[in-house]
């Protein structure tokens, strides 16, 4: 195994960064939004870049974590080369650097070289605090979600109330909630790592009924945060950190997903609080929940677009995994509130379950409306602040399916024999395991780096580039820990084709990645 040269990673890194800056300014003077490919692929080039030098200081930790960053700087400088190959009037690469790049490739991105990395582990070292949650995270998601993660997605079963309960008992629900309200947000700057960990150790039991599940209050715990009156904070963060309710998001709409301002789903003001007509679609997990985070249309001049937007905080009856009818009392008019919601069957991500739902003449009262008067048309902005968290928590996500998939790989690999011998004997699939065992490791590492701007108030273009980079890539090391599977890989009696299955949700939930990439990081690289 050679030794990795970190001055040559460095050197040849900085090219790589040079190079997207120059694609960043050939960009800014044109229409960039006409010209959707070259920017889609800068958007993922950056996000790869930035893990590159996130993983870059990990591996001056030592020599094998210095071999999986130099193959992935491999790997990043292939990519880039590949996108600029036929768009040269974009990418500026000059031919010393394609020079550079090859001698550096030659290298640490040989067949020969990510053989040897097919059973190197990412030692990702932590303060002892984080460990500790490591720990406490994986040996639940072993003992009490890994046993029962396969029923679950093969015969699309509800997430047992035990799991719900040890997860509440934990305080996993209250993460990111601060300790003033029951949480253990300490604000110290440590919260968002703690959720990271334990997101990927739950995530790798189980997308849906592990590492989703304790997302659940994230959004609305933020919104809150954000907006909410004292009264409202004093009285849903305690609840939500405790797991005494459960909240499913509804915002988006049959004809309008990442396009929020457009939303039609209205709240109209009558004498005593909020008459809400609708209809919501994937609402995950809506039928268990106990609330509903609802954005609403309270200013009907369409022109405002998300500035007529409001929050609203819509309590609801725990129903039936199969579908849900939920009517209110009449009112003195007569009318009937009604709230309908139709499950939508999907091909992995079970336990969850998602929902259409149709509001009629539902009713909330006026302390339902995040921020009360305050909160009139700042709905979207309370839920942006969710969703920008939810980022790095999916990039987490992926990062434990991607952790799973690889774990499952490399233990067939050495036990299945083909031609007399086992298949991690060949050097095929040694250089995918040593490939993929690179891919993790930089989006661990990358995912730490957010962790870290986030607590000081920063990251908020990394976390959505963490988001982008790790959730593709997921499909990527789960489709090759499948085919490493052989034809067993398709059965659903092995767990990697559930991985497969669930890593596919990854690039469409929490901004579908090329609204993601386009409309989010592209534009902030660009008009920044």
């Amino acid at each position: 195994m050679l030794k990795p040269d970190m001055n040559f990673a460095k050197s040849v890194l900085e090219s790589a960064e040079r190079i997207v800056l120059g694609t960043i300014n050939t960009l800014q003077s044109c229409n960039y939004d006409q010209e959707q490919v070259v920017t889609y692929d800068l958007a993922h080039i950056a996000a790869e870049v930035e893990a590159a030098k996130s993983v870059l200081a990990y591996g001056t930790t030592g020599e094998s974590e210095g071999n999986l960053a130099c193959a992935f700087i491999a790997d990043v400088l292939a990519n880039l080369v590949g996108k600029a190959f036929g768009n040269e009037q974009y990418w500026a690469i000059e031919v010393a650097d394609m020079e550079r790049f090859r001698n550096f490739n030659n290298i640490y991105g040989s067949p020969g070289f990510l053989a040897q990395l097919a059973d190197t582990k990412d030692s990702s070292p932590l303060d002892p605090d984080f460990e500790m949650v490591r720990d406490v995270f994986r040996r639940f998601a072993t003992e009490k979600i890994a046993p029962v993660a396969d029923d679950i997605h093969r015969y699309n079963l509800d997430i047992p109330e035990e799991v719900i309960a040890g997860l509440g008992e934990m305080g996993a629900f209250g993460l990111s909630i601060p300790e003033e309200y029951g949480g253990f947000a300490s604000g110290t700057g440590n919260d968002y790592l703690a959720m990271i960990i334990a997101t990927e150790e739950l995530s790798k039991a189980s997308l849906g009924a592990g590492g989703s599940l304790i997302t659940r209050p994230e959004i609305l715990a933020r919104a809150l945060i954000k907006g909410g009156t004292p009264e409202q904070k004093n009285y849903w963060l305690p609840r939500l950190a405790s797991a005494e309710i459960i909240p499913a998001v509804a915002v988006t709409e049959p004809d309008f997903g990442s396009d929020v301002a457009s939303l039609t789903t209205s709240a109209t003001k009558n004498e005593s609080g909020w008459i809400i007509n609708g209809v919501k679609t994937w609402c995950t997990f809506a039928a268990r929940a106990n609330v509903l985070m609802l954005l609403a249309r309270t200013d009907p001049d369409r022109s405002l677009a998300h500035r007529g937007l409001s929050m609203f905080i819509v309590p609801k009856p725990q129903g039936e995994a199969k579908g849900f009818l939920f009517t209110q009392d009449p009112r003195p008019d007569g009318t009937i509130g009604k709230m309908e919601g139709r499950p939508i069957d999907t091909i992995g991500y079970r336990g969850m379950h998602s929902y259409e739902i149709a509001f009629e003449n539902w009713w909330v009262s006026d302390d339902h409306l995040v921020g009360m008067e305050d909160g009139l048309g700042k709905g979207f902005y309370f839920q942006m602040e969710g969703f920008e968290n939810g980022r790095i928590q999916t990039a987490a996500r992926a990062i434990g399916v991607m952790e799973a998939a690889y774990g499952a790989a490399l233990e067939y690999a050495r036990n299945r024999k083909v031609f007399g011998e086992p298949i991690f004997n060949y050097q095929l699939t040694q250089a995918k395991l040593g490939k993929m065992a690179a891919i993790i490791t930089a989006s661990r590492q990358f995912s730490y780096h957010v962790a870290t701007l986030m607590s000081k108030g920063e990251g908020s273009m990394q976390a959505s580039m963490s988001k982008a980079f790790a959730c593709r890539a997921a499909e990527w090391v789960t489709r090759e820990a499948m085919q490493i599977h052989g034809g067993m890989g398709y059965a659903e009696e092995f767990s990697v084709s559930r991985y497969f299955v669930d890593a596919r949700v990854l690039s469409i939930f929490e901004g579908a990645d090329e609204t993601l990439s386009l409309k989010v990081i592209a534009k902030k690289l660009i008009t920044k």
